[in-house]
């Protein structure tokens, strides 16, 4: 594995040859660049296409109309713009030291990382209390949730994640050029106080909401399986079920962000610090990409629609009404 600080092979150039503002660019071995950018491609079309396969699923058949996977279907979207936009952005950051998308997009980018994390974050919440609804009193779950509730409380998420992120990055945003000392670089600047404000409201408050939950869900789950006839028993099974998978992508989502909160509360700030906390960044995207597969291991409803996706069944008369859950016949 090569040392990416070693100066024996590196040597300076300029990110812009006719600015005489321009910052510095430090070349690497081609073998890095190809290697990173082919990881990154790959990675980030693979991402996209699962989150569509997701979100075409979700909008094209009828069966998958609820307020659950609507909620999935706001994740999706969420996951589908960090393989378009995040993710070849912070893989192209990781091996080159300029930036080269203008100071609007530098502006631009940092905010809508921040709005697409908290939305994700804020929909995986959401998604435990209609998990927990579910389990615990299903026969009013109905009542209490449905696909206009859930629309307005994505709604709000939305605009509440924009509202916050803009808020952590409201000097950034207005005076980008305060942290620029050449043309070619783009640095964001948190301060110690947002950094906690942040952990605090995406990591404590969402451990200390979706934990209980999902804890209490379990126990609630395993005590109604014992005591439901066998009519009603199968429809405990497939809630038990989705609680289980949607859980697996909560626990999933909380192992790729911890260690990215916790070591920005470290507080280290050297050029080996910056080189982690980019690596981070990335693997904090890659999350993005494992929630379809997740779907995949665990829906079997996301397969069959994948197949009919793939096989371009869907573009056949009445492809809406198509049965995914065959072993409800």
């Amino acid at each position: 594995m090569s040392n990416w600080g070693n100066a024996d092979y590196q040597t300076i150039q300029y990110c812009f040859i006719n600015n005489n503002l321009s910052c510095t660019r430090s070349i690497r071995p081609e073998a890095e660049y190809i290697f990173v950018y082919i990881f990154v491609a790959v990675t980030s079309v693979f991402t996209v296409f699962l989150n569509l396969l997701v979100i075409i699923s979700i909008s094209h058949f009828k069966q998958l109309h609820t307020p659950t996977n609507v909620l999935i279907l706001s994740l999706a979207v969420a996951d589908l713009i960090v393989g378009l936009i995040l993710m070849p952005v912070q893989g192209m950051k990781l091996i080159e030291s300029c930036w080269y998308f203008g100071e609007i997009f530098c502006s631009i980018f940092p905010l809508i990382l921040y709005m697409v994390v908290v939305a994700s974050l804020g929909t995986l919440i959401i998604i435990s209390v209609d998990r927990f609804i579910a389990v615990n009193d299903p026969l009013r779950y109905p009542m209490k949730v449905n696909n206009s509730r859930v629309f307005v409380s994505i709604v709000v998420n939305w605009l509440f994640s924009f509202l916050y992120s803009f808020y952590l990055l409201y000097e950034f945003l207005l005076y980008p050029e305060r942290n620029h000392t050449c043309v070619g670089e783009c640095i964001v600047v948190v301060t110690l106080e947002n950094i906690i404000i942040d952990a605090f409201v995406c990591l404590v408050v969402p451990c200390c909401v979706i934990i209980p939950l999902y804890v209490k869900i379990c126990f609630v789950a395993k005590r109604q399986v014992k005591h439901l006839n066998s009519v009603t028993d199968k429809k405990a099974r497939s809630e038990k079920k989705a609680a289980r998978t949607l859980g697996i992508v909560v626990l999933v989502y909380l192992l790729f962000w911890t260690p990215y909160y916790l070591y920005s509360l470290s507080g280290g700030h050297d050029e080996n610090d910056a080189l982690i906390i980019k690596v981070m960044d990335w693997i904090v995207c890659m999350n993005s990409c494992m929630n379809p597969l997740i779907y995949a291991m665990f829906y079997r409803w996301f397969r069959l629609s994948a197949k009919y996706i793939l096989t371009m069944k869907i573009f056949e008369p009445s492809s809406a009404y198509l049965n995914l859950f065959p072993e409800d016949k």
